[in-house]
C-alpha cells in the first residue's frame, strides 16, 4: 500500500521575519487561507487515508502540527529531537512504515512546496508508485522541467527513456548535479537533458532502507533501533540517544547520488519550492506597477516590489523600486530584491548580535 511521509522540520529562515523559530515557514499561509503544511496534506487526500500519512517535524512543533492537521492521528506525527537534515528523518520514516507494512511504497515530500494542479500530481504519483512495484529496488524521484537557468536548484541528468504511462515520461537517471554556476546552468538548459531536482520521491520502504544499509550503515542501524523501540516505554530514550549520534546529511548525499537503480518521473505539474520571498511573485497576481502586495498598502512611484504586512497595519511607500518589504509584529525587513537571498545571512547576524528575541 501507498504511505506518505511529509517532511515538516525546516526552519524557513529565508522567510524571516514572517517565519520565526516558533512559527517556521511550513506553518504559514503565504498568499492564501491554507498553510503550506495544510496544502501538503490536501494534496494527498485523494491518494491515501490519514492513517497512512506520516508527518516528521521537530518535537517543538508537534502540537502546532496536530492543531493544523486535526484529521491526522496523533501517533502519525513524529517529533525529531534535533534537526539532522533529510536522510535521518526519511530513514526513520521508512523504518517505522516498514514496521507496520513491510511491503509499503512511500511517497516522500517536503511540507513547504506549492504544486498545481493537484490532479496532475496524483497522476504522476500513481505512475511512480506503479514503477516502484515493477522495479522493487529502484529509488524514484520527480524531475521538474526547468523554465530558466537556475543556480539555486540541483539538477538531474536523465538517461534513456523507460516508459510512458498515462502521458507521464519515466527515465533512468544518469547523474545528479549540485547547484551549478550560471554558465553551467545555461549549458544544462541548452542540452534539454536536465530536470530540476524537486526533492520529492517514491520508493518501496524496503528499497531505501537497503540503500541506507549499504551506503550509511550507522544511520540505518540507528533508525532500525528506534523503530524497534517505538511502541515501548523506552521509545523516547532510544529516539533521543540514537538521533543525536546521527550525521547531518541530505538524502541526496547519503543515498541518491550513489544508489544502484534510480529513476526519474517527468513531473506534469507546476512546482515551486517557495524558497524565498521572490516566490510570492510566481504564486500570486501583481498590480499595474508589477508589485506583489499582501498588505494594506498605499504607494506613489512604487514598482517591482514585494510588500507583505500584518492585518490592520498600513505600509506606505514613495519612490522605491525592486524592494522586498516585510512587516511582521516586532520586526521589519527592507531588502534589495536582487540580494534578498541574503536574508539567511541576516538571521545569522541577528544571532551574533544577541538579538535572538526577534527570531
Amino acid at each position: 500500500m501507498l504511505h506518505a511521509t511529509i517532511l515538516a522540520g525546516g526552519g524557513g529562515t529565508r522567510f524571516w521575519p514572517r517565519s520565526r523559530q516558533r512559527r517556521p515557514k511550513q506553518f504559514l499561509a503565504l498568499g492564501g487561507e491554507r498553510t503550506l503544511l495544510q496544502q501538503a496534506l490536501d494534496r494527498i487526500e485523494g491518494l491515501l487515508p490519514p492513517e497512512r500519512t506520516w508527518v516528521i517535524t521537530g518535537q517543538a512543533y508537534q502540537a502546532e502540527t496536530s492543531r493544523q492537521l486535526p484529521q491526522l492521528p496523533r501517533e502519525r506525527i513524529i517529533g525529531e529531537p534535533c534537526g539532522r537534515d533529510t536522510a535521518p528523518c526519511i530513514g526513520l520514516g521508512a523504518a517505522l512504515i516498514s514496521r507496520y507494512d513491510p511491503s509499503a511504497v512511500m511517497l516522500v515530500m517536503p511540507a513547504d512546496h506549492v504544486i498545481e494542479p493537484v490532479r496532475e500530481f496524483e497522476r504522476a504519483t500513481h505512475v511512480a508508485a506503479r514503477m516502484a512495484e515493477e522495479h522493487p529496488n529502484a529509488l524514484i524521484t520527480f524531475g521538474i522541467s526547468p523554465t530558466f537557468a537556475s543556480t539555486g536548484y540541483g539538477y538531474i541528468q536523465r538517461g534513456a527513456a523507460i516508459d510512458q504511462r498515462q502521458g507521464v515520461g519515466v527515465f533512468w537517471v544518469q547523474r545528479f548535479e549540485e547547484k551549478p554556476a550560471a554558465e553551467r546552468a545555461e549549458r544544462f538548459i541548452a542540452s534539454g537533458e536536465y530536470f530540476w531536482n524537486s526533492g520529492i520521491f517514491v520508493w518501496r520502504a524496503a528499497a531505501v532502507l537497503e540503500e541506507l544499509r549499504r551506503q550509511q550503515p550507522q544511520l540505518h542501524d540507528a533508525v532500525r533501533r528506534i523503530a524497534d523501540a517505538w511502541d515501548t516505554p523506552r521509545c523516547d530514550e532510544v529516539l533521543r540517544r540514537e538521533y543525536e549520534t546521527l550525521p547531518k546529511i541530505s538524502i541526496d548525499y547519503a543515498v541518491m547520488e550513489q544508489a544502484r537503480e534510480v529513476l526519474v518521473v517527468k513531473a506534469p505539474y507546476r512546482w515551486d519550492d517557495v524558497g524565498s520571498w521572490l516566490a510570492l511573485e510566481r504564486m500570486g497576481p501583481q498590480d499595474a506597477d508589477h508589485n506583489t502586495v499582501l498588505a494594506t498598502h498605499c504607494g506613489l512611484k512604487t514598482n517591482h516590489c514585494i510588500i507583505v504586512g500584518d492585518t490592520g497595519k498600513l505600509i506606505t511607500t514613495i519612490g522605491v523600486s525592486h524592494l522586498v518589504i516585510v512587516q511582521d509584529g516586532d520586526a521589519t525587513l527592507i531588502a534589495d530584491r536582487r540580494d534578498e537571498g541574503a536574508v539567511k545571512q541576516l538571521v545569522d547576524l541577528l544571532k551574533k548580535k544577541g538579538l535572538e528575541k526577534y527570531l
